[in-house]
């Protein structure tokens, strides 16, 4: 008697966190790639998007999921000096983006304990944000991860504070077994990479003690990933630390490595 193997689809889930960039992928600008390509205006659509959302130079902002620095690069230019912070799963990633991407001023601009390499959201560097932004972020990980990072992020938020993340959104009607096509000719999966969800997992995922959660919607994204907005409502659970100074900075910046 055989027992039916049946593979209804290939999967394809890239690695993010453990992909190791060359010096040959660098120059090539895989780095770019990566993190969606779209080098040369999506950042930018994201720094005046928040600026239309009221951020100003003497906020702090946390760029969760900053990767290469697409948008980084102009966030830390709009901000003062010290006021932008940077996390992200790939170490590799975010050292070549600090490395070939950032220029000698906006690394002055950026010290080093401002950024890491962390795959669980670890964003606690003992100051709290004004803003926050996971780009692209949520559309390659799990629920539960999404729901890590809303609770250790609700712990570095100021009262009022306001994070913005996009979303893959299907719509209610989606049957939860839905294998779609997509332009590479690679399966997407319901229930794999790419991530796609209903509208009300982006309530689901967050505390109402501590966000209010807030629909937007389209806000110009090139691949149609949709925007909501969590304001911090509370300070929930654990301590929060009070507002600090500037962290000094540390070594030349060709010496600097990011903490993994």
């Amino acid at each position: 008697m055989t027992i039916e193997h049946r593979v209804e689809a290939e999967a394809f889930e890239p690695d993010y966190s453990g992909h190791e960039f060359t010096e040959d992928d660098i120059e090539r600008g895989a780095h770019r790639t990566f993190v969606g390509g779209v080098w040369g205006t999506h950042g930018a659509r994201q720094l005046d998007y928040l600026v239309d959302q009221g951020l100003q130079p003497q906020h702090r902002l946390v760029d969760v999921g900053c990767g290469a620095f697409r948008a980084g690069r102009h966030f830390i230019d709009h901000l003062e000096p010290g006021n932008y912070y940077g996390v992200d799963a790939n170490h590799s990633l975010i050292q070549a983006g600090y490395d070939v991407e950032l220029t000698d001023a906006q690394r002055e601009r950026t010290p080093e304990a401002h950024l890491r390499a962390n795959d669980r959201f670890d964003v606690d560097f003992g100051v709290l944000f004004d803003y926050a932004i996971a780009q692209s972020v949520f559309t390659h990980v799990s629920l539960n991860h999404i729901r890590l990072c809303l609770y250790r992020l609700g712990k570095s938020m100021e009262l009022g504070g306001q994070f913005y993340a996009t979303w893959f959104i299907r719509g209610d009607r989606t049957p939860l077994d839905h294998i779609g096509p997509s332009k590479s000719g690679k399966p997407f999966f319901t229930e794999k990479n790419v991530f796609w969800y209903y509208r009300k997992d982006t309530e689901w995922v967050a505390d109402p003690k501590t966000w209010r959660v807030e629909w937007i919607g389209d806000w110009g994204h090139p691949a149609g990933q949709q925007m909501v907005r969590y304001v911090r409502r509370d300070r929930g659970p654990g301590p929060v630390r009070s507002r600090g100074g500037l962290v000094t900075r540390g070594r030349r910046w060709a010496a600097r490595r990011i903490a993994p």
